[in-house]
């Protein structure tokens, strides 16, 4: 069905209705503006049901203080929190660095081991092939060795910033714990 039949079957239906409008009609209003003023509705509801609840004015000073404590004891632990974070992965990005790095010298200094196996004369082969496996095998352990000593300062890094969130978990709670005393003492005056 092509366009120009659409809008033919429709023409008696909107006389008023210009032929570039949407063909879609109900009772003379293009099925565009309905749509646009759902779609507003839609929109509107959902972003009245989105406001949150007024929340009420504090009674007191005491109250507005207490508040405004526990704002500061929050943002001051989720600083400590980003802290700690960043350490642990700097520590981790630092530790992979290390490794890799480890890997690649490794990687180099078997390459060598192996070039002079192949320089070696036919006589001296096996002799340059026990060296070549010697220092194979020791840069396999120098590898393995610093892959762990990264391993070990990056989980390091991983506890001092999880013992740094407790810390400060704790501070926190112990300021907001302050705080509602601070609000219970001044009602019961």
């Amino acid at each position: 069905m092509k366009e120009d039949e659409r809008t033919h079957a429709w023409e008696g239906l909107a006389r008023n209705v210009p032929k570039k409008s949407s063909p879609i009609i109900i009772k003379g209003i293009t099925m565009n503006k309905v749509l646009a003023t759902l779609i507003a509705g839609l929109f509107a509801t959902s972003v009245y049901a989105q406001t949150p609840a007024p929340m009420a004015a504090p009674a007191t000073k005491t109250e507005a203080k207490a508040n405004e404590k526990m704002m500061k004891a929050d943002a001051k632990e989720a600083k400590t929190d980003a802290k700690a974070d960043a350490k642990a992965e700097k520590a981790a990005t630092k530790a992979s660095e290390k490794k890799a790095k480890a890997m690649a010298k490794a990687a180099d200094k078997k390459a060598d081991a192996a070039a002079d196996v192949a320089k070696a004369d036919p006589e001296d082969k096996m002799k340059a092939t026990a060296k070549a496996e010697e220092k194979m095998t020791k840069a396999d352990v120098k590898m393995e060795k610093t892959a762990a000593k990264a391993d070990a300062k990056a989980e390091k890094a991983a506890v001092e910033a999880k013992k740094d969130k407790a810390i400060a978990h704790g501070k926190a709670t112990e300021k907001k714990a302050e705080a509602v005393a601070d609000v219970k003492k001044d009602m019961a005056k």
